[in-house]
């Protein structure tokens, strides 16, 4: 789950990260009332939206009086901004940050995430705050330095001074950024974070550090340990189909292609996304209908794959096992009779209750519904009914 930047920054406060003053605003009089609350000379005025990127988009503006602030808020809100992380699509504002200006003399990054391959923790910083860090990665690599944290010990003293060396502070600052470091390190533990990235992290003129920028992001398996977590989601900025995935309790991600996928567990849901690629197709989800399917549960899930223009086929590829075929038969027959197939759909079933599965979807003779043996038949008939349908080829 993510939060926007001042949701984050409300939460950096509360473990003892500096952050500059600032509040939300959701119409341009409210972002003249907080700017002349800060009393500052320069006023940022920033968009919220789940996306990196919003400065080079024209998110973030400068202002040095209330007017200013009225206009910049005013040409922001409502606007839909395009960032390298939103797509052409883009996300609508409709939140800002508006805070006072800092007067910064360097940038750095600082950021915590898990490392898979280690099982631990992992703390990364650079000189090149500001910047895309996985530019960074891709073209200066040696200019990033990470230190992994035993998750018995957690972050240890020496660890966030040698950061702090690597990073070249300057010695005024360097016991306020090993604070900064421990007290991030918490949130990220406290919260139950999968992310917590800093960027910029600053020095400034006056040798504070602080975070000019945030990003929270948090495992969505804890969130039943954080409710006030989760009253921070913003549903505006979310997938409406992921959305109603979730509360199906189908494990749902749009990838933005025309032949949707459903099928029974993680490892065959990534091993047909890749052979729908395989084949020339694009993959329009991944959708885990996982191991206690039901009948209405299917027939949710082809309701939510079909709720808009972006699919073109529906390739079924289930292996039973806990999750039987017959059932999955069942949900598509009734999908067929309550949500109506708009599209293709190509079933292949094998597994648990196959003969009786394959029967049922005989037997209904449902318009659209083809029949497939084996995985790459089923593949290669998707993708090419894809492209019949959106040609406009396609009859049922």
């Amino acid at each position: 789950m993510n939060i926007h930047e001042y949701q984050s920054k409300q939460i950096l406060r509360e473990f003892g990260v500096k952050v500059p003053n600032g509040k939300a605003a959701f119409s341009p009089e409210e972002a003249a009332r907080i700017a002349k609350d800060l009393g500052t000379p320069v006023v940022v005025v920033k968009a919220q939206i789940h996306a990196g990127g919003r400065g080079k988009a024209g998110g973030v503006k400068l202002a040095k009086s209330i007017e200013e602030v009225k206009l910049h808020a005013s040409e922001l809100l409502g606007k839909v901004l395009v960032t390298h992380q939103t797509g052409p699509e883009g996300k609508q504002v409709n939140r800002l940050l508006i805070e006072e200006g800092s007067n910064i003399e360097k940038e750095y990054y600082l950021g915590f995430a898990i490392d898979r391959k280690t099982a631990q923790v992992v703390m990364m910083g650079s000189t090149e705050g500001g910047m895309e860090i996985e530019k960074v990665a891709a073209e200066t690599p040696e200019k990033i330095f990470k230190e992994y944290i035993d998750p018995v010990t957690g972050l240890m003293p020496f660890q966030t001074r040698r950061m702090a060396f690597n990073l070249k502070l300057k010695p005024e600052v360097q016991g306020k950024a090993t604070k900064f470091m421990d007290a991030l390190y918490k949130v990220f533990i406290g919260k139950d974070c999968s992310l917590a990235e800093i960027n910029p992290m600053v020095v400034t003129k006056e040798n504070e550090v602080m975070a000019l920028d945030a990003k929270l992001n948090f495992d969505d398996s804890a969130l039943f340990r954080h409710p006030e977590i989760e009253a921070m989601r913003d549903e505006s900025e979310e997938d409406p189909k992921e959305r109603a995935a979730a509360k199906a309790s189908l494990s749902y991600v749009n990838l933005g292609g025309d032949v949707a996928c459903m099928v029974n567990g993680a490892g065959l849901a990534m091993a047909t996304v890749d052979i729908i690629k395989y084949y020339g197709g694009e993959p329009a989800n991944f959708l885990d209908v996982g191991g206690d399917s039901t009948v209405e549960k299917i027939a949710e899930a082809f309701r939510i794959m079909q709720s808009d223009d972006q699919v073109h086929s529906v390739f079924v590829n289930i292996f039973g096992g806990i999750n039987k075929c017959d059932v999955i038969a069942g949900g598509i027959v009734e999908a067929a009779k309550v949500v109506g197939l708009r599209v293709p759909v190509i079933a292949r079933l094998d597994g648990t209750n196959v003969d009786a599965g394959r029967k049922i979807l005989k037997e209904a003779s449902v318009p659209g519904v083809y029949m497939a043996e084996k995985m790459e038949e089923g593949a290669k008939q998707a993708v090419e009914l894809a492209k019949q349908h959106k040609a406009g080829a396609w009859k049922a």
